[in-house]
């Protein structure tokens, strides 16, 4: 009997093993992608690491800023060069995600919180990025962001 619980035990242990390895390296969705993607692309913005929000830009990227103007890659660049705010923290969730082939459109709430003119400050921003894959990734070719509170 001790026999047999043995081989069981030892072929538990095998086929957990396995599973554990497989669990780790488990492919990401596209939605999962897409959503870790933003997360990254909102680090960098704030870390200024312009390598990584040219590659996520397309060429032909358009944005609507929450006051109506528009910008180009170009522009969101140097946004991202001259930021200058004092941001304590930048918060995203409330995603939803929908992939239609090559295209996907990523909808997702920013909660930002930090010091203006030495008053505190907290937006509330809801975005609607499209995304299309160029060249094996995905790209956002247009953003628009919408103010939803602000104090």
């Amino acid at each position: 009997m001790r026999w047999r619980h043995a081989v069981v035990c030892l072929a538990a242990a095998c086929f957990a093993v396995p599973c554990a390895a497989a669990q780790r390296g488990r492919v990401q969705s596209d939605q999962e992608t897409l959503v870790q993607l933003e997360h990254d692309w909102d680090e960098a913005f704030f870390a200024k690491n312009l390598a990584f929000i040219d590659r996520v830009l397309a060429e032909d990227f358009i944005a609507t800023y929450d006051d109506g103007a528009r910008g180009d890659k170009a522009k969101e660049l140097k946004l991202a060069t001259e930021f200058n705010q004092q941001v304590e923290s930048s918060m995203l969730d409330d995603f939803t995600v929908k992939v239609y082939g090559d295209t996907a459109v990523v909808w997702f709430t920013r909660h930002l919180a930090g010091l203006s003119q030495g008053r505190r400050l907290e937006l509330t921003f809801r975005f609607t990025d499209v995304f299309v894959v160029r060249d094996g990734r995905w790209q956002c070719v247009s953003s628009q962001s919408t103010k939803v509170t602000g104090r």
